[in-house]
């Protein structure tokens, strides 16, 4: 579900700082900053990770339906700022498997040559897994400890099969939908799009305004100054029910929003949900209600994350 993209060359964060919404000029070789590319508008066209790989090099990770969106954008925007950048989408030959959750590290350590306890988070290294030349990242979306490895496809089911040996349980697509939203991550085409900008989605705090000009700056400061017309909200259940993406957010008897993504928590046993509402951000405690099939069930505003994970594990 996510796609893999090199860009290499001695011109390559020319064309990332352009384009990214974070300052890259001091992102070290092996580490990494979750990032966001913006349209005219300031619309989100992807969120994605970007990565350090050597001094002339980097890897960008966006989701798979957005890749060839994404792809597109960087050549375009070499031809525009004609640079020598060489762009490869290298999804379909590599694969990628993330390892999540308190004992990640236990069924990883075992099988590869990097020391996984001082790992430290956002961080990149291409090393050996099982004798397979691999990359290992360190920027898990699930809100726990974790890693990724990206690696040739064909001997992706190899090293899978070594994971479950020590002791990893496959899991799919749900798990990591529960996982994220109570570690409050936002999730492309569900909760942001290129409709929704990084301010309305509270994720402001991944726009560098002092870097210098980038794609949808000056829309973005305009919106930073006169303010947004929706934003987003986080919320639990107060009562039983589970939220679900549509359901409309009632505040004061009228609906001015609708959920983006829902879930039960099975960590915190409650409903869980993000949702955009007409009104500046509520503050933290404000009582709101979500109707689920025609049943007011009321809600309280909390702070994101909903959950946050034991450090000293």
């Amino acid at each position: 579900h996510m796609g893999r993209v090199d860009i290499i060359g001695a011109e390559s964060s020319h064309l990332l700082q352009t384009i990214l919404t974070s300052d890259i000029s001091d992102l070290d070789v092996g580490r990494a900053k979750y990032s966001l590319i913006c349209n005219d508008l300031g619309g989100i066209i992807d969120d994605t990770i970007v990565y350090r790989t050597t001094l002339d090099s980097y890897r960008l990770v966006p989701n798979a339906s957005n890749t060839k969106e994404v792809l597109d954008w960087l050549i375009n925007w070499r031809t525009f700022l004609e640079i020598d950048v060489q762009i490869n989408s290298i999804t379909d030959e590599t694969s990628m498997i993330a390892i999540q959750g308190p004992k990640s590290i236990d069924s990883l350590q075992p099988i590869c040559n990097v020391e996984l306890s001082s790992f430290g988070k956002f961080r990149i290294v291409e090393s050996e897994v099982a004798g397979v030349r691999s990359y290992i990242s360190s920027t898990g979306y699930t809100g726990e400890i974790g890693f990724e490895l990206m690696l040739p496809s064909k001997n992706a089911g190899y090293i899978w099969s070594k994971l479950v040996d020590q002791g990893a349980y496959p899991c799919g697509l749900g798990a990591r939908d529960v996982l994220r939203i109570e570690a409050g991550l936002l999730l492309h085409g569900t909760d942001i799009n290129a409709s929704t900008t990084p301010i309305e989605a509270g994720l402001d705090r991944f726009v560098s305004w002092n870097k210098g000009n980038f794609h949808g700056h000056e829309a973005l400061l305009k919106q930073k100054q006169t303010g947004v017309a929706k934003s987003l909200v986080a919320f639990r259940l107060l009562g039983k029910g589970i939220p679900r993406n549509g359901y409309p957010i009632i505040i004061d008897d009228r609906a001015l929003g609708n959920v983006t993504s829902g879930t039960y928590s099975p960590t915190l046993d409650t409903g869980l949900g993000l949702g955009y509402v007409a009104e500046e951000r509520m503050t933290n405690g404000s009582k709101i209600f979500i109707d689920i099939r025609g049943k007011l069930t009321s809600a309280e505003v909390t702070r994101l994350p909903f959950y946050s994970r034991n450090k000293s594990l």
